[in-house]
């Protein structure tokens, strides 16, 4: 089959979904399938489109391989949300010329976030007589609701009968959580339409490395016990939670907080982290996704911190398998979803959300039992190579397509 993914974000950007998306793509490239990819010019989250892809309406592309047509995007930097739209529909519009550039498809891969990509994924099904596939990250207007992004009644409706007219046309829902696919269930679709493709982990680039001693000295780590956050700095991560942490055993010098990535609140939790003089806490901006298993070599464990709502028991963060593909051990501070696969797989210690005391205990804990933080590590490796490979994903997703 030729396959045509449809979304708004893709390397050379870096996040959860760029690197789900080109795991996906390129799983089925190794299964056998022609891929090609429609998206913006990168963008995010700097709000910086680079040089090489400045003053151009479309430009042909490629990354590792895969053909990659890029069209147009109103950049934006952080915050305002009016502009976030705009930032949204320029390329809900400039994508049809990608689409139609791209040559025919058999299936038509759509992401959503954002929801309003779902228009031009319809259309250009209908154009290229193609099945639609809608790929569900999170599940949008829900999610902005509880976050509280999103009040306005008017647009709020005007979206939920959106998302439903999506899903209506389209040939098969694709949910990225288990939370997100039972949710469509208990609102009455059936089980057939649904597939279920979740994140996963590159077993050959996030594996097990010995301490990187020349990044750890540059870094000022030597004699750390290093905590490390990978990823976006959004409201959801609720990393207020973190710092406060980090403030309770700031009379504990062997612990020590490392920040990578960017997002929406990194500003804010610089100030923050100023404002209490936390000297053991260090932000970096995002780092190439062939870096971070230098980075995590580090790692004494991987902190994944989410607010405390009820949204969030169905997630479970995408920056949770790189780390137990390198034999991480993980402290998820969440209920729900994630919880329960953490358990199962031995992979970490869990605690309350929002809880900083917790959280700073659990960290306690991994210091003082460094026999079991190996162990953790070395199950949340062996979990994700039975059953988060990106070619046993892919390969289940394919067979629930048919």
């Amino acid at each position: 089959m030729r396959f045509l993914i449809l979304t708004q974000y893709f390397p050379p950007e870096t996040g959860a979904a760029q690197v789900r998306l080109k795991e996906l793509a390129k799983g089925l490239q190794r299964q056998g399938h022609e891929v090609v990819v429609v998206t913006a010019f990168p963008n995010h989250p700097s709000g910086v489109i680079p040089p090489k892809y400045r003053g151009y309406w479309s430009m042909k592309d490629e990354v590792e391989g895969l053909p990659v047509y890029r069209t147009w995007v109103y950049p934006v930097q952080r915050g305002h949300f009016w502009k976030r739209l705009l930032n949204y529909f320029s390329f809900t519009f400039s994508s049809l010329w990608g689409i139609l550039k791209a040559g025919p498809c058999d299936v038509l891969f759509v992401e959503s976030p954002p929801l309003f990509l779902g228009m031009t994924a319809v259309l250009g099904s209908w154009i290229k007589r193609a099945h639609l596939v809608f790929n569900v990250s999170d599940l949008w207007p829900e999610s902005a609701v509880a976050l509280g992004l999103v009040t306005n009644k008017t647009m709020i409706r005007m979206t939920e009968a959106l998302e439903t007219w999506l899903y209506n046309r389209s040939w098969k829902l694709s949910a990225v959580t288990l939370g997100i696919r039972d949710t469509w269930l208990k609102r009455g679709i059936p089980a057939k339409k649904i597939s279920f493709l979740p994140n996963g982990v590159n077993l050959e680039l996030f594996r097990l490395l010995p301490p990187d001693e020349d990044l750890k000295e540059k870094l000022g780590l030597s004699g750390k016990f290093v905590l490390v956050y990978t990823g976006t700095m959004g409201y959801a991560q609720g990393l207020e939670t973190l710092l406060e942490a980090a403030k309770l055993l700031g009379s504990e010098p062997q612990y020590h907080f490392l920040f990578l990535g960017d997002g929406t609140e990194k500003p804010k939790l610089e100030a923050m982290a100023a404002e209490m003089k936390l000297t053991n806490v260090q932000f970096l901006g995002f780092q190439p996704v062939t870096d971070m298993p230098r980075y995590l070599s580090l790692a004494a464990a991987s902190i994944i911190p989410l607010k405390k709502l009820k949204l969030f028991e169905g997630a479970r963060p995408s920056k949770m398998f790189p780390a137990m593909g390198c034999a991480v051990p993980v402290i998820y501070s969440g209920e729900g979803e994630a919880v329960e696969l953490i358990q199962k797989a031995g992979a970490g210690l869990t605690v309350e959300p929002e809880n900083p005391k917790e959280m700073a205990q659990a960290i306690r804990s991994l210091y003082e039992l460094s026999d079991q933080g190996r162990s953790m590590g070395e199950n949340g490796r062996r979990y994700v190579e039975e059953h988060y490979s990106w070619d046993k994903i892919v390969s289940r997703w394919l067979q629930e397509l048919k």
